[in-house]
């Protein structure tokens, strides 16, 4: 699908209109706001949650933007907004300043799941890596194509900035250490995408739903299948039985968060995102559903 770019002209006049409105915790007669911001793997996904939701809830009022996982649970602690959208778990550090700034518990859930894309140009022939390659390949061990079997030519790394849940995960699952100092840290999913698409070298790592487009990969990519260990069968994140069965390895839960256990219209927006509606549009999007296990460990936050 289209992506729209990320700090839209309408995200902008629902930012405006919130600030004018009341707390989104609240319930009552008046318009309730919502402030959302965080991960930028997830912007356009709740972005379109909330608009549905408003639809259906005229009375509420909903701004979503990004700046990154680490931007929104820093933005959750200050007390500046109502959910903190996060491609990570919340750290106990962040855990504890949330503690002492707000004299709350985080309350997390659970909304979609995503399966990280390692993408390449789509001229590049190379069709899958393993995760130990993938790792020698983000710390500079391997940097010519040809290592890897495929073309004689320099590999060029594009991945997120460091307040990125993504660039944090990737971190910790792939590379077990310091990216290489040659990678272009860029703002966004979308960067990434563009940035390989023009460049034959390139490689990146994105959020499913920025790397397809009516379940398909985008034009000008390929999406990497990818082997847990070397010997081992390769699985694609096109596919939703790789991710559902547990195959793919660069699976994760993407969640929100909130100070406290939510109540009133946030409740109300969370139970919409982990409902059928909600998670038709989770698959609408490019991601793909809650789990059963995800379900229950959506409970705490939503019962």
């Amino acid at each position: 699908m289209k992506k729209s770019v990320l700090f839209s002209l309408a995200a902008l006049v629902l930012l405006l209109a919130g600030l004018a409105a009341g707390c989104g915790q609240g319930s009552g007669r008046d318009a309730v706001s919502i402030m959302i911001k965080g991960s930028d793997s997830e912007v356009n996904l709740v972005t379109r949650l909330a608009e549905e939701f408003m639809k259906e809830n005229p009375g509420v009022v909903i701004a979503v933007t990004g700046g990154g996982s680490g931007v929104g649970i820093a933005g959750l602690i200050d007390g500046d907004i109502d959910i903190a959208n996060s491609s990570r778990p919340m750290k106990d550090s962040e855990k504890e300043q949330l503690k002492t700034k707000q004299g709350a518990e985080p309350y997390a859930v659970r909304f979609a799941v995503d399966g990280v894309a390692v993408i390449v140009n789509g001229d590049n022939p190379l069709e899958e890596i393993t995760m130990e390659d993938l790792g020698k390949v983000y710390r500079g061990e391997i940097t010519n194509w040809a290592e890897l079997g495929g073309a004689d030519r320099e590999i060029n790394l594009y991945g997120r900035q460091s307040t990125s849940g993504t660039y944090v995960f990737f971190m910790e699952l792939v590379l077990k250490r310091d990216y290489a100092a040659t990678m272009r840290n860029l703002s966004g999913n979308a960067d990434i995408v563009e940035a390989v698409k023009n460049d034959a070298g390139g490689v990146g790592y994105v959020a499913i739903g920025y790397a397809t487009e009516d379940g398909k990969p985008a034009p000008g990519l390929k999406a990497l299948r990818i082997a847990a260990a070397a010997g081992a069968p390769s699985y694609s994140p096109l596919l939703l039985e790789n991710i559902t069965g547990g195959n793919y390895p660069l699976t994760r839960p993407l969640y929100q968060f909130t100070s406290g256990k939510p109540e009133g219209a946030v409740l109300e927006f969370l139970k919409f995102a982990t409902s059928d509606a909600g998670q038709n549009i989770v698959l609408a999007e490019g991601f793909y559903p809650i789990t059963g296990a995800d379900k229950t460990f959506n409970q705490k936050a939503l019962e």
